[in-house]
């Protein structure tokens, strides 16, 4: 495929992507994915992954599912031994490839998912209900021109 420059493209039913099924909420939908093998100036191989899917995963702010949009666009260097990945340009990522040189694209997509996901998703339209945060809102307001210095306490032991 790298010598041919070969180029695929489709979607790929995030169902059957085992892995990445585990990390998430809902598993319907599909990836939108792009890969691109070649070889660079200097003779390394590489395969350009660009992939997209919008990825259902519970929010840990409200524990309610949300739909994250992922977008992937990466370029991984393809190479047969750990030390190889010394001569990998700056701007390309390692990508370990079996002796006989063949890959899984689902596998290398299913990773690079995998990676463009947040540690802690939280959804950026969310925010914490007031019996959590312990804020009532009418309080607030009454409260606004007053604020209790909290040191008073210590004040009072020194006496």
């Amino acid at each position: 495929m790298v010598s041919a420059r070969r180029s695929f493209e489709g979607a790929l039913p995030i169902a059957t992507l085992s892995r990445l099924c585990e990390v998430l909420a809902d598993t319907g939908g599909d990836v939108q994915f792009e890969l691109d093998f070649g070889r660079d100036s200097l003779g390394i191989s590489y395969v350009d992954v660009r992939a997209r899917a919008s990825l259902t995963v519970v929010c840990q702010r409200t524990l309610e599912p949300f739909a994250l949009p992922v977008t992937v666009d990466t370029r991984l260097g393809l190479i047969k031994l750990e030390r190889d990945e010394a001569g990998l340009p700056p701007d390309c990522e390692p990508l370990l490839v079996a002796e006989d040189g063949r890959l899984s694209p689902a596998d290398v997509i299913e990773d690079e998912l995998l990676l463009a996901l947040p540690l802690v998703p939280v959804n950026p339209d969310s925010s914490l209900p007031d019996e959590v945060t312990g804020h009532d809102p009418e309080q607030m307001h009454a409260g606004e021109g007053h604020s209790e210095n909290p040191f008073a306490v210590l004040r009072e032991l020194k006496k």
